[in-house]
């Protein structure tokens, strides 16, 4: 297996348990809009070594997800914004160019310091 992305929670916004009713979280680099920054996992921005695809697999506080639609601007999102949407809907399309849809799944909100990572089968 190859990790082709990996950051880290640095902070949690105030309000991310409000986005969990609909398996959602938001990723954004510390740069974040300070309107929405309470509702973003904050993490730091890094580069990402190949492509996101359907079928990889979503890593958080070691829980992997199998990644199942990959918005068309997602990579350039989370490489240069650290910004993108991660839905547990198990969604065969994306709805949106920013998301990244993940297996179907209930969520809880990590901790701050919990790892991220994506990687290829």
């Amino acid at each position: 297996m190859q990790t082709i992305y990996e950051t880290q929670i640095n902070r949690l916004g105030s309000d991310v348990a409000a986005f969990l009713g609909e398996k959602m979280f938001i990723l954004f680099g510390a740069n974040a809009p300070s309107e929405l920054a309470d509702y973003c996992l904050l993490i730091d921005v890094n580069d990402i070594n190949g492509e996101i695809e359907k079928g990889d697999t979503f890593v958080m506080g070691g829980q992997p997800y199998t990644i199942t639609a990959v918005g068309d601007v997602v990579k350039k999102n989370l490489g240069s914004l650290g910004h993108i949407t991660l839905k547990f809907d198990g969604a065969e399309t994306a709805d949106l160019p920013g998301t990244l849809h993940l297996e179907e799944s209930d969520i809880q909100v990590p901790a701050a310091g919990t790892t991220i990572q994506i990687v290829k089968k």
